[in-house]
């Protein structure tokens, strides 16, 4: 594919005054794709990227200019927008190279042990943004090459290609967001992410073996992201079982020492220890109230009226006095008259 990228860019830049950019691109994607570019750090090869991306930009403005100065010639309009299209799937797929890249080399710092300083280790979630990165490059280099009229079998295939591709991508952004979770302590979906992901693994692992020739190495790749998936699956679902189960053992052993009557602190006023030196205002550099007394007062019992005898009053039969009582004396006079 990398051959025929640039032998189709060699015949269109024999016409054009745009060789220049095209060839130093051509000679900086050599210098990574090479043997002699596996030797290069990933550093390197990303400055080599930029300078690739610039030359390609380079070019394709040349070529939009010459497309608006190009009058109505026809045949002119149609050469360059062939090779405006040809620049764009090479930039498309010179970023997809770039964020694969990238994700190598996170991949290689996120196996590394958190207790090495002197390099920054990956998270998960740093591999799920340069997936996602990664997934729409993809789909805009596919949007590219089917947005033809007239497609060739080999830009079908292509298309094809590519869109199996996303689908790799995509499981295995959605194994890292499932490690992300589980490293969140969120097990449920950890657990049903993972299955996710190993579900689109054996999809993709079947669409590609289905195919004539198919890339070997993706398919143990995703074999082993299968694999991988299924067993972090169990690990989650015996992981939430466990927490689930302490967490009901807290929940009783805390119910069963939970008491009705509740614990009251018993606070010393000052006038319940008037006979007692204690300091019922406390510490002058602390915030805390002067604890003179209990406010607002407690309920007391007071003394009522008896209610039993006030209800009674009219029906109790009181004895007699009248033979206690002191009599007048009268004269024989009051007798008769009666006064």
């Amino acid at each position: 594919m990398q051959k025929h990228r640039l032998q189709s860019l060699k015949d269109y830049l024999t016409y054009f005054s745009i060789g220049s950019s095209c060839k130093k691109a051509q000679q900086l994607e050599r210098n990574i794709f090479n043997n002699a570019g596996e030797s290069l750090s990933a550093e390197k090869k990303l400055v080599q990227f930029d300078k690739i991306f610039a030359a390609y930009h380079n070019a394709r403005s040349c070529i939009r200019n010459d497309l608006v100065t190009a009058g109505e010639a026809d045949n002119v309009k149609d050469d360059l927008s062939g090779l405006d299209k040809a620049i764009s799937n090479v930039l498309s797929m010179c970023t997809v190279e770039r964020n694969q890249l990238l994700i190598s080399s996170a991949k290689s710092k996120l196996a590394k042990h958190r207790d090495e300083k002197s390099e920054k280790v990956t998270k998960p979630e740093e591999l799920v943004r340069l997936y996602d990165l990664l997934i729409q490059s993809t789909a805009d280099l596919c949007d590219l090459v089917n947005s033809g009229r007239d497609r060739t079998p080999e830009e079908v295939a292509f298309a094809e290609e590519y869109t199996i591709k996303s689908l790799a991508f995509r499981a295995e952004r959605c194994f890292y967001l499932a490690k992300s979770y589980s490293l969140a302590g969120i097990r449920t979906e950890a657990y049903v992410l993972y299955c996710h992901a190993g579900s689109l693994a054996d999809q993709v692992v079947h669409g590609l073996q289905s195919a004539n020739n198919f890339d070997q190495e993706l398919v143990q790749e995703l074999k082993a992201l299968s694999i991988n998936s299924r067993s972090n699956s169990c690990i989650e679902h015996a992981a939430g079982i466990a927490e689930e189960e302490k967490t009901q053992e807290k929940l009783t052993k805390g119910v069963s020492k939970i008491s009705l009557k509740g614990v009251e602190k018993a606070e010393k006023f000052l006038l319940d220890n008037l006979d007692n030196y204690v300091s019922a205002v406390g510490d002058p550099n602390s915030k805390g109230i002067a604890r003179i007394t209990s406010f607002p007062p407690a309920f007391q019992a007071v003394p009522c009226n008896p209610i039993v005898l006030d209800v009674a009053f009219n029906s109790i039969d009181f004895p007699s006095l009248e033979d206690r009582m002191k009599k007048d004396k009268k004269g024989i006079f009051s007798r008769l008259w009666g006064s």
